[in-house]
């Protein structure tokens, strides 16, 4: 049997952290489905186009793993995909109480779902999507927190769609 991970975000952008932890799912699950959410609330930089673009364009040499965006409560989308695992990131004590209330929401809406929670590498640990959009709004240097493909594609986006 085929273990399938779902690693679900809004990505915006897809970070060199978020790289590092699909990497070592990779090490660990025979498939990565990285889910890109529409997250409205979250008031993206992006549009979900756009942050599915910038992630398949920085996954695109690694095998196993693909790219959906979604909706709809990830445990639904997981099912769907015939994912058992759920990949969540942690990069600091700050993230764990968020994360581990959402690994029991999963849970208790699908008790046949686990959650995995991952570190990326310590150099990585301070990466955060909203550190690089407010970097991006000030034109600040991003190359050494985003994957080179992905920083290609905001170097040629307008500066009016970033703002």
């Amino acid at each position: 049997m085929n273990k399938i991970a779902l690693y679900p975000g809004t990505f915006d952008p897809i970070t060199n952290g978020h790289y590092d932890i699909i990497e070592r799912a990779l090490r660990l699950f025979d498939e990565v489905i990285i889910a890109v959410a529409i997250s409205e609330d979250k008031k993206p930089m992006f549009t979900l186009d756009e942050r599915i673009e910038m992630t398949k364009e920085a996954i695109k040499d690694l095998k196993n793993v693909r790219v959906v965006g979604f909706d709809n409560l990830t445990v639904e989308l997981a099912k769907t995909h015939d994912a058992s695992i759920i990949i969540r990131g942690l990069r600091a004590v700050s993230d764990f109480e968020y994360e581990l209330q959402l690994g029991y929401l999963n849970n208790s809406l699908d008790d046949t779902i686990e959650t995995v929670y991952l570190m990326p590498k310590l150099k990585h640990a301070f990466i955060s999507s909203s550190i690089v959009r407010n970097l991006l709004k000030f034109n600040g240097k991003t190359e050494h927190l985003l994957p080179k493909e992905v920083q290609k594609i905001i170097g040629s986006m307008n500066s009016c769609t970033l703002q």
